[in-house]
C-alpha cells in the first residue's frame, strides 16, 4: 500500500459556483424563463479489514451536476459528471430540449426569492481527515482486535472498517442566490460473531462525525461490538403475547422517520399518509415535542440551506403532541396551498425531547416487557400506518435483563403506537440527522412461538 497517497482535497467553493454560473448563463441564452444548477464533489477514503487481514482500500471521488430549467411551467432536468465547460453546456441544453415536451404543471419553479437564504451561516461541518490507508488499516485492526478479545467464544468476523469522506455542495439559481459549503462524515464499525455450541449470533457497533477528533476510540467500539455479539447468546423466542416495548436509542429514530415520511407533503398532496391532513391534530401524548434544529454546529443533519436554496430554520413539528405543520418542498408546499419549510432534500437534525430517564430508568419504568435492539423486515404501510417488524433484544423481569430474544414479531398501528408512548429517555443517540433516546411503548403485540 506505500504507493496509495492520501487525495487531494475537493475543490473549493468558489470553483463550483463558477461551473453553476456556467450553466444558469447558458440556461438564459437558450431561453429558459427560470434555471438552477447543483454541483458537488467528494472524495472519500474506505478500509476494511477481516480477521486481521486486508479485504478492501478503496479512494472515491464523485463529482457531478444537475441542471433543472423552467420554460414557464415545463420542466427539465440533465445531469452529468463531466465537469468540462462543453459538458455543461450540452446537459444545459439537454435539459431544455426535455422542457419542451413536458406537460406545464402550475406548481413548477423555483423557490419564492423570499425564502431564499440571505445569511450562510458557518456551521463547521467540514473537518479533513489527513488519515493514510496504513493508518486507517491499523485502526481498522485494533477495532476488530479488541471486540475478539471480549470473550473466547467470539470466534468470527464480518469484518471492521474505517471511512472518511470529505466534500463541497455548491447551488445557484436565476434568482441570483449562489452559496457552497463544505461537510465531512467519517466512520469507524466493527461487527462480529459469537458462538456458543450450534448458536451463532452477530452485532455490530459504530462511530459516525463530521469532526475525526470526536469518534469514539477503535478499540472502545470493538469492545462494544463484542459485548453486544456476547449478550445475545442463548436468544430464545417468545410465546405470543402483549406486553410493553422499549425501542433503544439506535432503532427508535426509525419510529420517528415512519412519522417524517407520513407528514411530509409528497405523502399529503398525493393523499399517501396514515397521518393524512393532521396538521393541528394530537398525534402524540401531551409531554411529546419534536423540534428540528437545522444550524447545530457539526451535527450530521445539519445544514445552512436545502436543495432549493431555501433558508433552513429552528422548528417546531411537534408541540404538547400536537402535529404543527409539515415537512415541504417548494413543489409540494404548492400543491398543497402552503409555503415551503426549507425541507427539500429532507429534515434537518429533529430532535426529540427526552425526560429524565436514562436506559436504567426506562427499564425500572417498563418493569416486564420487550427492549428491541435491532429491527429487521420492511412491514411498514406508510398508508394504513400498519406495523410489522422481526425484531431481536432482551426480556426484561423487573425492570432488569432476563435473557436474550429472538425470531419475534413486533406490530401494531403507527397512529396508535405515537399516541401510546410512555416516556422517551435521555440517552439520545446523536449518530443521525435524527436524535432520540429510547423509546417506551405502553403495549404491543409481539408474536413468537
Amino acid at each position: 500500500m506505500n504507493d496509495l497517497q492520501t487525495p487531494a482535497p475537493p475543490a473549493r467553493g468558489p470553483d463550483l459556483l463558477a461551473l453553476v454560473d456556467v450553466a444558469l448563463r447558458e440556461a438564459k441564452a437558450r431561453g429558459a424563463d427560470q434555471a438552477e444548477a447543483a454541483v458537488s464533489v467528494d472524495i472519500g477514503l474506505s478500509v476494511s479489514v477481516r480477521l486481521g487481514e486486508v479485504e478492501t482500500v478503496e479512494y472515491q471521488r464523485d463529482r457531478g451536476m444537475g441542471v433543472t430549467v423552467y420554460f414557464g411551467t415545463r420542466k427539465g432536468a440533465a445531469s452529468t459528471a463531466d465537469l468540462t465547460e462543453d459538458a455543461l453546456r450540452e446537459t444545459v441544453a439537454k435539459a431544455c430540449s426535455i422542457a419542451r415536451f413536458t406537460a406545464e404543471d402550475p406548481c413548477a419553479g423555483l423557490a419564492d426569492p423570499d425564502t431564499l437564504a440571505n445569511d450562510i451561516p458557518d456551521l463547521d461541518l467540514s473537518h479533513p481527515w489527513a488519515v493514510d490507508p496504513e493508518a486507517a488499516v491499523e485502526l481498522a485492526r485494533a477495532c476488530e482486535s479488541a471486540a475478539m478479545a471480549v470473550d473466547k467464544r467470539i470466534t468470527n468476523s464480518d469484518g471492521a472498517g474505517v471511512s472518511s469522506h470529505t466534500g463541497v455542495r455548491a447551488y445557484g439559481n436565476s434568482h441570483g442566490f449562489m452559496a457552497a459549503y463544505p461537510g465531512s462524515l467519517h466512520g469507524i464499525s466493527c461487527a462480529v460473531i459469537g458462538v456458543d455450541g450450534d448458536e451463532m449470533q452477530r452485532d455490530y457497533w459504530y462511530s459516525s462525525t463530521r469532526d475525526w477528533r470526536e469518534l469514539e476510540p477503535a478499540e472502545s467500539i470493538g469492545r462494544r461490538s463484542g459485548e453486544r455479539a456476547v449478550a445475545r447468546l442463548g436468544a430464545c423466542k417468545l410465546a405470543t403475547t402483549r406486553a410493553p416495548v422499549l425501542y433503544s436509542p439506535d432503532v427508535a429514530r426509525g419510529l420517528i422517520g415512519h412519522f417524517t415520511g407520513a407528514i411530509r407533503g409528497g405523502s399529503q398532496y398525493r393523499r399517501a399518509s396514515f397521518l393524512l391532513d393532521a396538521a393541528g391534530q394530537q398525534v402524540f401524548p401531551d409531554w411529546f415535542a419534536l423540534h428540528e434544529h437545522p444550524h447545530l454546529a457539526k451535527a450530521l443533519g445539519s445544514a445552512p440551506f436545502d436543495n432549493e436554496g431555501v433558508a433552513t430554520r429552528d422548528r417546531e413539528l411537534v408541540a404538547n403532541g400536537v402535529l404543527e405543520g409539515y415537512v415541504l418542498s417548494t413543489y409540494s408546499a404548492r400543491k398543497l396551498g402552503l409555503r415551503t419549510t426549507g425541507n427539500a432534500g429532507g429534515t434537518h437534525n429533529l430532535t426529540v425531547r427526552g425526560r429524565e430517564r436514562d436506559l436504567d430508568g426506562m427499564l425500572a419504568l417498563m418493569e416486564r416487557g420487550l427492549l428491541v435492539t435491532e429491527l429487521m423486515g420492511q412491514g411498514v404501510n406508510g398508508v394504513t400506518g400498519d406495523y410489522s417488524r422481526g425484531a431481536t433484544g432482551f426480556w426484561v423481569e423487573g425492570g432488569r435483563i432476563a435473557y436474550p430474544v429472538h425470531e419475534v414479531t413486533i406490530a401494531g398501528n403507527l397512529k396508535d403506537l405515537y399516541r401510546r408512548i410512555v416516556d422517551v429517555g435521555n440517552d439520545v443517540d446523536f449518530r443521525g440527522g435524527t436524535r432520540t433516546g429510547s423509546i417506551l411503548i405502553e403495549e404491543m403485540t409481539i408474536a413468537g412461538d
